[in-house]
């Protein structure tokens, strides 16, 4: 009989599954349970896209694409980085089109990285980056940043942070999960302190097109920081394309020619319908997006309000689609009031701790639904909270 725990790699039995999976799955095999878990638009991909793809299915033989991805949308990348933020990246040397952003992501750390280079990982973030700086080898350091500072990151959160081993520092704004987001100002003091190191950034942009009430700043456009930026980007969110798996990295051409070969390896290349129906969303479905964006944006505010009103002090995020509304004030850790919330209130929400210790006390709750869910939701959960202060009373009651 083999023994497995001495086959599998300890590294990997070391790593923790997704925290957002875990409350995912179990709300699968439930009955009547809203779920809330997953950051996944629930509007259809605009019809200009999917039309593109079947066309490509009607009249093309379906192929592998070149390593980098099709000349055609590395060209449109190109052009709309260019118009959004005043910046050109080479279509051909400083561009790759990967599988989702997080492919992307993976590639620039495993890029970069060598066995104990550490990695500055600002948090709450996505459930992802510490994962992958350890498979590639490095050392996740925590910079927790404060509901104080509305989320974002300062100088003062990480500066005392930074050893002669750190090589790169990860910004994931518009932020996944509390919504905040880094304007010019926000940015400024942290690149003038990058620039006399040789620390580079990470910058993970992939809600870039949902914001509220401001239009998205990118590290790359403040003096001296495209050079030593991995900017990532990616279709899912924005136009609604999880499932057609496309993202992108951009890059200076030395950092490009080596994560290159990790994906030609590793991925060869992205789908190829895929590809090339992210061309057309490049080209013609800033109107859709901008409806998209609306439409979240009502939804944003509606369970800002909620949540103030149920007492659940709430963050008003100003990016991405959700909010993170803190739990304290019930006396339950984040695990165990969205456990209870699942079992006993049939809502799936993911604990503030699945996105770092800073994210302990809080739950994120996903606006990528209908207005008509979220609403059942908060009733639901309204009635669970007043369970909840049942039990405090008469707990005092018995003392």
């Amino acid at each position: 009989m083999i023994d497995y725990d001495k086959v599998l790699s300890d590294k990997i039995k070391g790593i923790k599954p997704s925290g957002i999976r875990k409350f995912f799955d179990i709300a699968g095999t439930m009955d009547d349970v809203i779920s809330l878990g997953v950051g996944e638009p629930d509007f259809n991909t605009p019809w200009a896209i999917r039309k593109a793809a079947i066309q490509v299915l009607e009249r093309k033989h379906i192929i592998y694409g070149p390593n980098k991805g099709l000349a055609p949308l590395r060209g449109a990348i190109s052009q709309t980085i260019e118009k959004k933020h005043g910046v050109r990246y080479d279509p051909d040397k400083e561009i790759i089109v990967t599988v989702g952003g997080s492919e992307a992501i993976d590639l620039a750390l495993r890029g970069l990285l060598d066995n104990g280079d550490e990695v500055l990982v600002v948090e709450p973030c996505f459930v992802c980056y510490a994962p992958l700086v350890e498979l590639a080898g490095g050392v996740p350091v925590s910079v927790p940043t404060k509901i104080e500072n509305n989320f974002k990151l300062t100088l003062d959160d990480f500066k005392d942070k930074v050893t002669e081993r750190t090589k790169l520092i990860i910004l994931p704004f518009p932020n996944n999960p509390t919504g905040a987001v880094m304007t010019r100002e926000d940015l400024e003091p942290i690149a003038e302190f990058l620039r006399d190191t040789n620390i580079m950034v990470l910058s993970d942009e992939i809600y870039s097109e949902l914001t509220y009430g401001r239009k998205h700043f990118s590290i790359i456009e403040l003096e001296g920081m495209r050079e030593r930026t991995i900017y990532v980007n990616g279709f899912s969110k924005a136009y609604a394309m999880t499932g057609w798996r496309l993202g992108y990295v951009t890059a200076p051409e030395p950092i490009i020619n080596q994560i290159s070969k990790i994906h030609q390896y590793g991925i060869m290349c992205s789908p190829f319908i895929s590809q090339n129906a992210a061309v057309e969303a490049l080209s013609s479905c800033d109107a859709e997006v901008a409806k998209m964006v609306e439409e979240y944006n009502i939804r944003r505010r509606y369970l800002v309000g909620e949540f103030n009103r149920l007492g659940l002090t709430c963050f008003n995020p100003e990016g991405a689609f959700y909010v993170f509304p803190c739990i304290k004030s019930t006396g339950l850790t984040s695990e165990e009031f969205c456990e209870r919330l699942l079992f006993e209130g049939k809502v799936a929400a993911v604990p503030g701790s699945a996105f770092g210790d800073s994210g302990e006390g809080y739950m994120r709750i996903s606006y990528a639904y209908s207005l008509k869910h979220l609403m059942e939701a908060i009733s639901r959960i309204e009635k669970f909270l007043k369970k909840l202060e049942a039990e405090k009373n008469e707990g005092k009651n018995c003392g």
